[in-house]
């Protein structure tokens, strides 16, 4: 198989996404060209940059979002990584989420893709500045679900969405919970 088609599904994803956030516009454009730009994408070896993907969990009486306070950058985020290579978003975002929480059980809230997001990760190491293209999904799980952390974090903890903003400065999770909030009016 060759690299474009490796990057079809994504791309079409992105297509659907577009339908239902028409003013994420700029966004899908900027996240359409480096796709299609660059054959290895998927790579963190690609130093401008790479796709990355993530999960945005929402617990099943819909009140809290799981969040790892991340060591390397020092946020609260929703757990997520690398491809590393594996073009299919969603098991990235799934195998992620097991390694920084231990959920290894949860469905879709959403179908396709919940959010995207480009993101600046600084120079650290021998890691040169460079973006983050983040593909984030949306999922459910239990409230009896107690996360673990990782060696990845200082912290996980369910998060309830009224106070996320008193931890959480970071204006994609804030535009994700905003359309949780917005998804979860529409689904009830």
């Amino acid at each position: 198989m060759n690299p474009s088609d490796l990057r079809s599904p994504l791309l079409a994803q992105i297509q659907r996404y577009l339908v239902n956030n028409t003013q994420a516009q700029p966004t899908v454009d900027l996240f359409r060209e480096f796709v299609l730009n660059h054959p290895n994408c998927f790579s963190r070896e690609l130093g401008v940059g790479h796709i990355t993907a993530s999960a945005w969990v929402v617990n099943s009486t819909n009140d809290s979002v799981l969040l790892v306070h991340h060591k390397k950058l020092g946020r609260w985020l929703q757990p997520g990584g690398h491809c590393d290579g594996d073009c299919d978003t969603l098991a990235v975002a799934r195998k992620e989420l097991l390694e920084e929480s231990g959920l290894g059980t949860a469905a879709l809230l959403h179908d396709g893709i919940f959010d995207l997001d480009i993101h600046q990760i600084p120079k650290r190491g021998n890691d040169p500045e460079h973006l983050h293209y983040d593909v984030r999904y949306c999922f459910v799980a239990s409230n009896s679900f107690v996360p673990e952390c990782s060696h990845e974090s200082n912290s996980v903890s369910w998060v309830f969405l009224a106070k996320l903003s008193a931890i959480a400065n970071d204006e994609s999770v804030l535009r994700m919970a905003t359309k949780t909030n917005h998804l979860l009016r529409i689904t009830n």
